[in-house]
């Protein structure tokens, strides 16, 4: 527990099995439950999680590849029924301080935000640890995500260091969240329709020696433009509507079909 909080960390993963022994023992002792969600890597990724002693932890499955946002999405609706206050985000590949965490869950904690993201480029790190390539992407993906969001005073829109509260999950429609890369933005102008509170958090940017990414500009520049024209379009239509705060709704935040729970420790 975490200032009176019950929290979880969701730990998605795909093909991490150098990383995810780490990622698992780097998680704070004060969260309460360890949600490792292997999205049916083709490595030993589920083994080697499963093979750490731990009694908070517990493995979902999918039964084939969906995405970074589906393998969210699958710890996000663990969380919930669990019962838990607050579910965090940290990544498979160790990229995320766990010093950090306190600071995402304090303006939850505190009731100043119900969605707490991190900010790589809020931290003076930023300009010598993040990949020049990677800079360049973000700052414009960041620039046309708060036009879409809604969220003007965000940035660093891809980051996948997060708190939400158990509240605003209950807000939003996860089964229609975008499942793969550009899950993160489409997550920011759902949040915004809902009328959840969105803060910045200032984190460290971590890029270990075996860090390669695997993204290819050719494979996210039509998913990206659709989701973020696809978010713009739905945000904006919702406000019109008057529907805000009205993605309530148990049906959308039903178990999938393909996810096998299995707890270790």
């Amino acid at each position: 527990m975490y200032r009176g909080l019950t929290t979880a960390v969701v730990i998605p993963a795909f093909n991490e099995e150098l990383a995810i022994r780490s990622a698992i023992h780097s998680v704070p002792s004060f969260i309460d439950h360890i949600i490792v969600v292997d999205d049916a890597s083709r490595d030993a990724t589920a083994r080697r999680a499963a093979a750490v002693p731990h009694g908070r932890l517990e493995i979902l499955r999918h039964g084939a590849n969906r995405g970074v946002g589906a393998a969210i999405v699958s710890g996000y609706r663990r969380a919930l029924a669990l019962g838990l206050d607050a579910t965090a985000v940290m990544a498979g590949d160790g990229q995320m301080d766990p010093r950090d965490l306190p600071r995402l869950l304090d303006p939850l904690v505190e009731q100043r935000a119900d969605y707490a993201k991190g900010n790589r480029f809020a931290h003076a790190d930023v300009w010598h640890a993040m990949p020049a390539a990677r800079i360049a992407g973000n700052i414009l993906l960041s620039l046309a995500t708060r036009w879409t969001s809604g969220y003007r005073q965000v940035f660093d829109s891809q980051c996948g260091y997060t708190a939400i509260t158990r509240g605003a999950l209950e807000r939003i429609a996860l089964d229609r969240l975008f499942p793969r890369y550009g899950y993160p933005n489409d997550l920011l102008a759902r949040l915004h329709a809902a009328g959840a509170r969105v803060i910045d958090v200032p984190v460290r940017p971590v890029y270990g020696p075996r860090w390669k990414s695997g993204i290819r500009l050719s494979t996210v520049v039509y998913p990206i433009a659709f989701v973020l024209a696809r978010s713009w379009l739905e945000r904006r239509g919702a406000e019109s509507a008057g529907a805000t705060r009205v993605e309530w709704g148990r049906r959308a935040n039903r178990p999938a079909d393909d996810v096998v729970s299995a707890i270790s420790g």
